[in-house]
């Protein structure tokens, strides 16, 4: 998405030639939307966060603020998997943060030690705010959030939060990477809880997406640049500069440029620019998990004998169910209601459920055929929500190496990495590794290095 938002904004600069190099056969990246017999899957994001401007922005640019629609933020519950039963979350969450006093204390979900570190932490404000990290630290989300709340909260609530965004593992994740606006709080007044508290309520809805899907966004990008300028299937080797131009090396040929914007993964960008300076080597090595979407759809007929309840989906604790499942079955993280969270995704009376693996059992399913995972889903699914009938349609993706992991240090490191990369003339470096993983902040991302690059 970064890199098509960067050619997009090029394109659109006077006077400026540019190519586009694309190893796969199509645009995008994780970003695909299949639609298929009323249902619209989305094989990778399914949204954006609201309150991020950029991805709306881009939209009406595109003509497409008709496309727009919000969450319905009235069916908005997300639940817990406990002992194969499904816990709602309480009401009034911010994360793992409450911001009503009722719903925790009537949840199911905690224990009274669970409840009474809630209490205490409104109660701690001024030894909070004295621990709070102090500028140019870190520390991982599992460290900041059992200061705050201890570890049943971190393991039951913020583990599985963080996992179904990042695929990851909150012992190793920056707190400031992942949860700036968290640290902000912290450092001004100590306790998360009395300033959410005090915060005016927001009424807009949490996620926005478009009713076609989102790969309209990267089709109405794509129609903007010209058809000449778009290389799909061309896979670059190296990169050298040489004579004040980068050397863009193909299959068989070598091409120079003035301005080069490397949209690619992080491993693949270390690859490239390591040879040029072995600090990128260091700087780039920046670990990633595999995601696996598997996107169960289920026509009207179907559907009637099946009771998904009312919400956007559920999340699964891995601390609390591991003993539960066998060692071979590699565990859901989570699953999302589709038909329920946007309206226009699914046929009326049809469901469609998603559901997705990542984390450390991902590379052992990266290599399973179609059907297996199929079947794994709808047997991980089932222990949620009742046994699943056969889906009428069923679709697979694998995302390799997708999710970037933001380890502690990370701000210090991409400040390292922005300097170094400043050093050598017309380089920009954008993608879902160094300043954010949602569509909103890629686009952002990649429209700057688009502008900078052509006027350059």
């Amino acid at each position: 998405m970064s890199g098509v938002a960067a050619a997009y904004q090029v394109a659109r600069e006077p006077d400026v030639e540019f190519t586009l190099f694309e190893a796969s056969r199509r645009l995008g990246g994780t970003v695909e939307t299949v639609r298929r017999d009323g249902f619209v899957i989305e094989c990778g994001p399914d949204s954006w966060v609201t309150e991020k401007p950029w991805a709306r922005e881009l939209a009406i640019e595109l003509g497409l603020e008709a496309e727009i629609i919000a969450s319905n933020d009235q069916r908005r519950r997300t639940y817990l998997l406990q002992n194969r039963r499904l816990v709602p979350m309480p009401d009034g969450m911010r994360m793992m943060v409450p911001t009503r006093w009722a719903p925790i204390m009537e949840s199911p979900l905690f224990s009274w030690q669970a409840r009474l570190a809630y209490l205490r932490e409104a109660r701690r404000a001024e030894e909070l705010k004295q621990s709070a990290l102090r500028d140019g630290e870190d520390e991982s989300v599992a460290s900041f959030v059992r200061r705050h709340f201890g570890d049943e909260v971190t393991d039951t609530i913020a583990a599985p939060l963080l996992a179904g965004v990042f695929g990851g593992k909150i012992e190793a994740l920056s707190v400031c990477s992942v949860m700036p606006a968290f640290v902000k709080l912290e450092r001004e007044g100590g306790s998360l809880i009395s300033a959410l508290q005090q915060q005016r309520g927001n009424s807009a809805p949490v996620f926005t997406s478009l009713k076609s899907g989102l790969e309209t966004l990267v089709e109405r990008m794509a129609q903007e640049l010209p058809s000449n300028a778009i290389r799909l299937g061309h896979e670059i080797s190296s990169l050298t500069r040489r004579g004040g131009l980068w050397q863009v090396k193909l299959s068989g040929s070598t091409e120079p440029f003035p301005e080069v914007i490397v949209a690619t993964p992080a491993h693949v960008t270390r690859q490239l620019l390591r040879p040029i300076h072995a600090e990128f080597d260091s700087l780039l090595t920046v670990d990633a998990t595999s995601a696996i979407v598997v996107a169960l759809a289920f026509s009207a007929e179907r559907a009637k004998h099946l009771r998904i309840p009312r919400g956007f989906g559920y999340l699964v604790p891995q601390a609390l169910n591991r003993d539960r499942e066998s060692e071979d079955d590699p565990q859901l993280l989570a699953c999302t209601f589709v038909d329920q969270k946007f309206s226009h995704r699914a046929p009326n009376g049809a469901v469609l459920l998603r559901g997705f693996f990542g984390g450390d059992t991902a590379p052992a399913l990266l290599n399973q055929d179609d059907a297996s995972l199929v079947s794994l889903a709808n047997r991980q699914l089932s222990r949620g929500l009742g046994e699943l009938p056969e889906p009428d349609i069923s679709l697979v993706r694998r995302w390799p190496l997708s999710l970037p992991q933001y380890a502690v240090g990370h701000l210090d490191r991409m400040t390292k990495l922005a300097e170094l990369s400043d050093s050598f003339p017309g380089l920009h470096l954008i993608g879902n590794a160094y300043h954010g993983v949602g569509l909103p902040d890629l686009i952002r991302e990649g429209r700057e290095a688009g502008r900078r690059a052509a006027r350059a």
